[in-house]
């Protein structure tokens, strides 16, 4: 048997070939990451006696390429955690890292395992696509709340409080109404230095314009709490500017993610778990993609506990002797982004509080027994997961079964 170590680099990777009794078949080698220097190396490795697996780490993205040509190729593939290879082999007190020591190790690490190596299968287009869409979904969702905190430090100097004047929900568009308002009336002065009635008309022209609700009261409202407030900075061409960046930043940045919300919205419902997760309680049109995206095909899980284990909040057991460890704590081992989701979730079912519901009666019990807030949301995480994993596991195995 043949045991292939890649360490994967961005751009090229390190090849070593091992056999059993540390055998060296091919010595480290580098290959970049193109289509001929790939199909040259899976030639080569398909042209070796006897059944070979290749053995990488997972690496973010730049594994991928890698991974799915020698897949496509026939050959047995097998992505495994970082972790899980990082302590391998580690007895010498003379600590030794280079690309061509990592293939080995890899390598080594393929032999040992060899039974039990779990194989590489690419994920389907739609799911990639979902997961990537999700990925910066996140991402703009950091830059929008970065955005949003700076165009209000800025009306702190120009119109307090602008920002607290309008409690509309975003539209599916983005746009928020708040950020419209402060796009045209950008300081305090651009409302209190005209007549009340002069800014009233002008307040409904804008309405109308933008396709707001107009009310008159709530006009007298903007008015006299503009009037109560001194802008730090100068009614000025240049405040002016600082302002229309900041909100055309921010705008652009809300567009985003309602197009990367709406897309994801598309992707998911052309799976076949999307009509199972979308009926549990919690779950709507903003958590139920990303539920989808973060877990993939439940099926890849061989039980719900390694489910769990993936979301990081399982407990491992902490005992030794004759002590047995009772304050457990979770492995946080795993997609943190999965948890982020979860403790959404859980926000709903706490904040409707369905008594029906059985995540609920177990977190109400967890709240009876003295638990931590942390505590109580991430055990009824757990739960929800293994609800989870049953539900949608069933419903898959029944379409196949039809």
């Amino acid at each position: 048997m043949n045991s292939v170590g890649i360490d994967i680099s961005k751009g090229r990777s390190t090849i070593a070939v091992m056999r059993p009794f540390g055998e060296v078949v091919i010595s480290p080698f580098e290959v970049r990451h193109t289509d001929s220097e790939l199909s040259e190396l899976a030639r080569r490795l398909k042209s070796l006696n006897g059944e070979t697996r290749v053995v990488m780490e997972a690496t973010g993205n730049y594994h991928a390429p890698v991974a799915k040509l020698l897949h496509d190729a026939g050959l047995y593939v097998s992505v495994v955690n970082a972790k899980l290879v990082h302590g391998y082999g580690n007895n010498d007190l003379r600590r030794v890292k280079t690309d061509r020591k990592d293939a080995i190790k890899l390598a080594n690490y393929g032999l040992d395992r060899w039974l039990t190596l779990p194989r590489y299968i690419p994920e389907e287009n739609t799911r990639l696509l979902l997961k990537n869409c999700y990925r910066q979904y996140r991402q703009y969702s950091k830059v929008q709340t970065v955005l949003k905190n700076n165009l209000i430090s800025l009306l702190d100097m120009t119109f307090p409080n602008a920002n607290r004047l309008f409690n509309s929900p975003a539209r599916a568009d983005g746009s928020e109404k708040w950020v419209d308002f402060v796009a045209e009336f950008w300081h305090c002065e651009c409302v209190s230095e005209r007549p009340l009635k002069s800014f009233v008309n002008k307040y409904w022209r804008w309405c109308r314009k933008h396709g707001y609700n107009f009310s008159e009261e709530k006009a007298h409202a903007i008015y006299d709490e503009a009037s109560g407030h001194i802008g730090v900075m100068p009614k000025s061409e240049t405040t002016k500017l600082l302002v229309e960046q900041a909100v055309s930043q921010l705008s652009a940045t809300s567009a985003a993610l309602a197009a990367l919300k709406q897309e994801m919205q598309s992707l998911s419902s052309q799976l076949p778990e999307y009509p199972v997760v979308m009926d549990m309680f919690g779950v709507g049109p903003t958590l139920g993609p990303q539920l989808i995206a973060e877990i993939g095909d439940v099926r890849r899980f061989y039980s719900k506990k390694a489910l769990v284990a993936y979301a990081g909040i399982d407990a491992p057991p902490n005992d030794s002797g004759d002590v047995i460890g009772r304050h457990k704590s979770m492995s946080k081992v795993g997609a943190s982004s999965l948890r982020r989701t979860l403790f959404l979730v859980m926000s709903v079912y706490l904040q409707n509080s369905p008594p029906n519901e059985p995540i609920y009666q177990f977190m109400n019990r967890k709240r009876a027994e003295g638990k931590p807030y942390r505590v109580y949301m991430m055990a009824s995480a757990n739960k929800f997961l293994r609800i989870y994993y049953a539900t949608v596991k069933a419903y898959l195995e029944t379409l196949e079964q039809s």
